[in-house]
């Protein structure tokens, strides 16, 4: 796996940056937003069209109030597709509900990744958000390492934020609801599905339920770990070679699954050429969903469809179905 890796994502040191709320110098006043109101944005979103900056304001406002009433493992039931990194592509991300299916039809989670490196980081994070919003239980969107303060305001999407909007207060937006996004999920006790990896200092779920999530990803720890480990070919803990997390071998990912009841671990944050990667003696897969990365890896794109039966199918557009 380590010659998958994606280039290395050193921790960089934070810049100071005014993390006020207020839109045009005034704080604003945030009323619900009912369903007409969201079916309107998703459709405009839908098309490609970012909202305005008191639309995203009052749109993460009750992304706050959706999310914080999820679990650290929030469970999901089946049927559900399952996503890895998509990185603002936006336009991959609508073959990806064109061939999928769009919510509510079909149900969704996604590992994490939602913004930097693609051209539209604001549009698809603020598409996935809403779409979370208006169908809370049927799409799930958990936390990876580029949901945060530090690593957005170096790949792209605090830069994006400005163009787009003039100010830096939607990116202020979206990095506080990237707070409170859950940091893994498992479908029917059984998927154990994150954007990165374990962790030395994490043992059961219970150990995860325990964590404070609603902070900036710390530069080390168990929470830091969920976001940037990998799997590696080596048995054990390893030094990771991107400065966060660890690499993990499959004796650790044994371990972790016969302690918790699992059958699988589903993860994401690895550029894999072919869409996706069983490692582990199938213990682990990682998924990727952003088509020809960075618009010029040429690699594949994959996503996980889950049964009700609890059988699973990893699908590359234009190529295979793997059935499982």
């Amino acid at each position: 796996l380590r010659s998958k890796l994606n280039r290395n994502y050193g921790v960089p040191a934070p810049e100071t940056i005014d993390m006020s709320g207020s839109v045009g110098g005034a704080t604003m006043a945030l009323g619900d937003v009912d369903v007409a109101t969201l079916d309107a944005w998703c459709e405009k979103l839908l098309t490609c069209q970012p909202l305005s900056e008191p639309e995203v304001v009052r749109l993460c406002a009750r992304a706050k109030e959706v999310l914080r009433n999820e679990s650290n493992v929030q469970p999901v039931r089946c049927p559900v597709t399952v996503c890895g990194d998509v990185h603002g592509q936006f336009h991959d991300l609508m073959e990806l509900f064109r061939i999928g299916g769009h919510a509510p039809d079909t149900n969704y989670l996604f590992m994490g990744d939602y913004v930097d490196r693609g051209y539209y980081s604001v549009e698809t994070v603020t598409l996935l958000v809403a779409l979370k919003v208006r169908y809370k239980d049927r799409v799930f969107i958990l936390r990876g390492n580029h949901e945060s303060r530090q690593i957005t305001q170096v790949y792209g999407f605090y830069d994006e934020c400005l163009r787009k909007y003039g100010t830096p207060n939607v990116w202020r937006q979206f990095t506080e609801v990237f707070d409170y996004l859950p940091l893994t999920a498992v479908v029917e006790n059984q998927i154990f599905c994150l954007h990165g990896g374990l962790s030395p200092s994490i043992d059961t779920l219970d150990h995860i339920r325990a964590l404070d999530r609603v902070q900036e990803v710390p530069h080390e720890g168990p929470m830091c770990d969920l976001l940037w480990s990998d799997p590696d070919d080596r048995s054990g803990w390893g030094i990771s070679p991107r400065g966060a997390g660890y690499t993990f071998g499959q004796d650790i990912s044994d371990q972790f699954n016969h302690a918790n009841g699992l059958t699988l671990v589903s993860r994401a944050h690895q550029l894999v050429m072919e869409g996706y990667n069983w490692s582990h003696k199938m213990n682990v897969v990682t998924i990727f969903s952003a088509p020809n990365y960075c618009y010029r890896c040429g690699n594949e794109a994959a996503i996980m469809e889950i049964d009700e039966q609890m059988k699973y199918t990893l699908y590359v557009p234009y190529d295979h179905l793997q059935h499982m």
